[in-house]
Formats: C-alpha cells, structure tokens, sequence
C-alpha cells in the first residue's frame, strides 16, 4: 500500500531528526568518492560541489530533497561559519582554506523514500613563488595565434548563478599582465590570447578570479603549464559531406566518403568518425552491410599546409531503413568537433527510360513516316485522291476549258523530234485523257486552221489548269532562240495586239517572214507565256516533262527561268522510265520480248501506256485533282495536296 504525501513528509522529518547525530547509520546508495578532487592553497577560497543533484541519480525537479555535508573524520554536519564557511545547497565554499582543511567532505542527499551517499576531497598544498604546486599542462601552436583558457569556469558559471561579480587576472610567473599590452589579449572573463606564439610563451601562466562571498573577500586561482611545440593542428573542416540529400536505389551498393581537412604541421590529434542519428558507426570489416574503412593520410604542402583524413562509409546492400536518416561526419579534436552530414534519399523511378524509349519510338516512327511518305509520297497521294475525293474542290466551275496545255517542239523547230511529236500526240491522249479522263490541248493537234498564233497561245493558255511542257536537250539549245527572245516577249504581252495582224502573219497572209519561223517562234511564245503566268503572276502551274537526260553543259543553254523553275520544283523525266524498262528488258530473253511485242521492235522513246508506272503516277500527281467538293466563296478545301 502507497504512502500518502503528508505521510511520507511526515516520516522524511522524523527520519532527519533521528540521524542528524551521525550519518554512518544510514543504510544510502553510495556513490563513493567523486574522480575530481579539489585543491587549494592555505588562504585562497575553495569550492566543493556535489554531484548528487542529477537526473541520472534521481528526479530533482518534481521529488523533494534535502542535501547535507559532514566531515568525514569527526562525522559532525557542517554549518555556515561567519568568515569561514558558507553552505549552500549542494555547493560547500572555504572562504580561508588552512592546511587543516584538507580531507574529505561526505554528502548526504535524502529524498522521502531514499537517501545518497557521495565523498569529495580536498587537497590543500603548500604555494609556490608563483602559482599553484598543481598545474594543468596545454600546448601551444608556435608561429600562430593562440588562446589559453582558465581552468576556473566552474567558478565563474557558480558564482553568475549567484548574481556575485567577479574580476580574473592572468599573470605570467610573478609577473601581472596588462589586457591589450604586447602580445597579451584579454579575450573574455576566462580566456587569455596570445598573439604569434614563440619559444618565449613557454611559461607558466596563473588566472587568478577575484570576488566577495559571505561578507568575505578572496581568491582562487589555478596555474597553466603552457609549452609551445612546433607540431601544431588548427580547427579541423569537412570537406565532405556537404549537407545534402543523396538519393540511391534500394538493393545496391553506396559509398560516401567523409574527408577532413586539419591544417597545420605533423600528425594531428582528431579523431574522424561517421554516426547514424545518434549511433556511432564503429563497424570496420567489409563482412558486416554498414561498415566503414580509414583511407591514408593526404598530406599537403603549399601555401596552406595540413593533412586530409579520410573516413569511408559503405554499405554493401541499401536497405529500407537506411533511408530518410541523417549520416553525419564529425572530426574530434581539441580545437572544435564540426561535423557535416548527408541524408540518404530513395531513388525516383527511373522516368527517363520510358520516356526515352516513348520518344525513340516516336522518332523512329516519325523518321519512317517520313522517309517512307518521301518514297511514295505519289502513291499516297494518288490514292488519297481517289478515296476521298470529296475532300477536294471541283474544277468544273473555275472558268477553265483544260486541265493541261501540252507544249512542245513543232515540225520544222529545232529541237523537233518524232519521238517527241509521237510522245505528245500519241503517248500523252492515250494515257491522260482515254485512261484518266483528262481533257488536254495539244498545239499541233487542236489549233484551229487560219487561227493567230499570239491569241491562241495565250487563249489556251489561260483555258488550261496546268502547262505541260516538253523539252529535250536540243530544245533550248539554238542562238535563233536567244535572239528572238526580245521580240516574242513583246508580242506575248501586248494584250492589245489585233487579231487581223496576228492573221496576216500566219500561213494565210502569203508572207515568208513569219512563216518562216512559225515553229519556234510558237514555241519560244508558248515558254514566255507559261514561265510569266508561273514565276511572276503565280497563277499557272508548269510540269516540265524531260524527255531525255541533260547534261550540265546542256543545261547551262537553257533559259534562265526553265532552270530556275527546274531547281525549285524538279521534272518528271521519262529518261527515267525508259532506263528502267532498258533494265527490265535484260531480265527477259529477246524471243520472249519479241513474243509479248507482237514481234515488233520499241523505239528509242516508245512509250509505255500502263498509267500505274513511275513515270504516269508523277504526270497524275502534278495534273489537277478531280474533286467532288462543291466550292463556296466562304469556304476553301480541307486538303490540298
């Protein structure tokens, strides 16, 4: 049954009344005598502080206590005495210490239901001339700046607590030394600077802290055994990590490398070590999955001397729970403990695979529409045309009575031939107009007898959707051309010329002049005509149609607007095509050529009246579309190729 709170203060009292005579009766947890012991000289202050008011001994904040001291010799409590000692809670203050002071100082701290037990000792010599017979040793850096701190802090930390002032004094042996005066800074209460250390630092140095306590005022002071060595290392810094996140994929291998850099002179006394949260890493074999390996040490010379200590952080297989966690590298040195960490980050799904491979796709497939709509861009095209050929507008209302002029060569021009002749009168109705349904106007078949050459070229002309002009390399090829170039243009743009002039020149007047010239003076008129309406109006359409290949020389003769259009649209060449039947015909035996010919031989240009070859499938895709789309002034054709 639990004790109820009065009850248990009630029985706290009685138990304090009971052994104020002599605590060697209670039955306490012993904490024995505490590591550090405190000395001090005959007539300097000294502080004794238990250790008992702790969380890791019990609840000070929320259970009651009391603390007492004893002498352990005489087992007797020790009290406040004026001038001589102040008691205060867990702390013990000597305000003159004597020789007879030395001892031990036992600690009784009882709560309700528990009482504590703790020694502290107290060491008093006899002083030196200057400073204190018990020094604590510190090196110094030679050639740089350094620092010496007083030993005296948990004076100083006391006395704050008690609202009490005090002033420190550093001497160095007998002698004071003055704040800001040589090499000597006073950096804080309990810190002294000396500037660009040398072997003449090596010294003993005393901080002695002044102050008044119980109406008594005193010392204390500790000496500092400073020795300057020529080995020296400064305040260590990470290099790596770098405060990041790290992502990696779960199951494989990762490896983060910790290095510090620790300038100074010789090997340095710092220790690296990696921690995961608040667990130190002290694996070091490859066996276990977290383990981490020491690399050699990095010296560097130079301007900035210092040597690289490295630590390596490795994990033979990512885990789960090794995610999301902070991985932090300190360097443990006397000068400072920075530390530098990382977090482990799981890996994003690999979005750049899928996308790679859709867009690869993509561009191979756009790659392959694209060369193979190049390739057989005609075919499609054609059959575009004739699956949906509402898609396209109707020409039977444009005004036009054609859908192509067929230019070429007349008898007696130069640049006449009877392959020509034979392909433009024969070939071209055979194929475009019986078997496609296309409505030409040929000169040498369709022009009305007695008819002015100027008004029926430029008549049809203007009749005809597209101007089909036939050539070979002879056709362009004569001086005569160049040199009525002049005259034939002014007569095919002169829209008012009378068609009684243009009468008289043709075969009805009975002149030779005009006669003379009339083939290629129709031809010359046919090619100005066409090229005008093409290159400057843009409002007819030229297929050049090459009979048979040009050379470079050839090519050079021709009219300056022939090339230019040739280069920006190209020909549809029936070389070409004879080419590929001459291949053809080297797959077959003669007698069979001869059989399927009826025993008859092919000319050199003998054509070919199939209009599913190579050669009729461009003439088609450049003709006019026979559309079914009916045309209205708000609308224009969804298509148009």
């Amino acid at each position: 049954m639990g004790l109820t709170p009065t009850f248990a203060s009630l029985l706290f009292f009685l138990g304090l009344h009971g052994i104020c005579t002599g605590f060697l009766q209670e039955n306490c947890t012993n904490y024995s005598l505490q590591f550090e012991r405190v000395f001090s000289v005959p007539g300097d202050m000294a502080m004794l502080n238990s250790t008992l008011v702790s969380p890791d001994v019990f609840d000070f904040q929320t259970v009651p206590y009391n603390i007492t001291w004893y002498d352990s010799e005489t087992g007797d409590e020790i009290s406040n005495q004026t001038g001589r000692i102040v008691v205060q809670g867990e702390t013990l203050w000597f305000l003159k210490i004597t020789e007879n002071d030395s001892g031990d100082y036992v600690t009784i701290l009882r709560t309700p239901f528990r009482c504590y037990r703790q020694v502290t000792k107290l060491v008093v010599d006899q002083p030196e001339k200057c400073g204190r017979p018990r020094k604590c040793n510190q090196r110094l850096t030679k050639g740089v700046t350094d620092t010496l701190p007083c030993p005296l802090k948990d004076y100083t930390r006391k006395l704050d607590s008690y609202n009490i002032s005090s002033t420190l004094t550093w001497y160095r042996g007998c002698e004071r030394i003055v704040d800001r005066v040589g090499q000597y800074v006073y950096r804080d209460r309990t810190t002294l600077l000396i500037k660009e250390v040398g072997a003449q630092n090596n010294y003993d140095y005393t901080c002695s802290l002044n102050f008044t306590l119980g109406g008594v005022a005193g010392s204390v002071s500790e000496t500092i055994d400073a020795w300057v060595r020529d080995e020296y290392s400064m305040v260590p810094q990470v290099h790596e990590p770098t405060n990041r996140t790290i992502r990696a994929e779960i199951g494989t291998n990762f490896s983060q490398l910790c290095s510090v850099f620790v300038p100074g002179v010789g090997l340095p006394f710092v220790d690296v070590i990696w921690s995961m949260g608040n667990k130190i890493i002290d694996a070091t074999h490859p066996s276990e999955r977290v383990y981490t390996i020491a690399q050699p040490f990095r010296f560097q010379d130079g301007s900035k001397k210092g040597v690289y200590m490295e630590l390596l952080l490795a994990f033979s297989q990512l885990r789960e729970e090794d995610f999301d966690v902070n991985y932090t590298c300190q360097a443990q040195s006397g000068r400072g403990h920075p530390q530098a960490y990382f977090t482990l980050l799981a890996a994003d799904p690999n979005v750049m695979l899928p996308i790679g491979s859709v867009f690869g796709c993509v561009m191979v497939l756009f790659i392959t529409s694209v060369i193979v709509f190049y390739l057989f861009k005609v075919d499609i095209v054609l059959w575009f045309r004739k699956m949906f050929p509402v898609l396209y507008r109707s020409k039977d209302s444009d005004g036009k009575l054609y859908d192509a002029y067929v230019a070429y060569p007349q008898s007696c021009a130069i640049g006449f031939s009877v392959e020509v002749e034979t392909f433009a009168l024969h070939a071209l109705p055979h194929v475009l107009e019986k078997a496609c349904g296309y409505k030409l106007f040929i000169a040498g078949r369709d022009c009305m007898p007695g008819e002015a050459i100027v008004d029926s070229v430029v008549e049809n002309i203007q009749a005809s959707r597209r101007l089909l002009l036939l050539y070979t390399a002879s056709t362009f090829a004569s001086k005569r051309h160049t040199s009525s170039t002049s005259s034939t243009s002014s007569s095919s743009n002169n829209n008012n010329l009378s068609k009684n002039n243009n009468s008289e020149s043709t075969t009805g007047g009975g002149g030779v002049g005009f006669d003379e010239v009339y083939p290629d003076a129709r031809q010359q008129l046919e090619c100005l005509a066409a090229m005008h309406r093409a290159l400057i109006e843009g409002s007819l359409k030229v297929v050049l149609v090459e009979l048979e290949k040009i050379t470079p020389a050839q090519l050079a003769l021709f009219p300056e607007s022939v090339r230019h259009l040739r280069k920006k649209q190209g020909a549809v060449c029936w070389w070409k095509e004879q080419r590929t039947r001459q291949r053809r015909r080297t797959c077959t035996t003669r007698s069979e050529e001869d059989k399927e010919n009826g025993g008859r031989e092919d000319t050199k240009l003998s054509p070919s009246l199939s209009p599913s070859t190579r050669f009729w499938k461009e003439i088609r895709y450049y003709m006019p579309v026979r559309g079914k789309m009916a045309v209205y002034p708000e609308k224009t054709a969804l298509l148009n190729l």
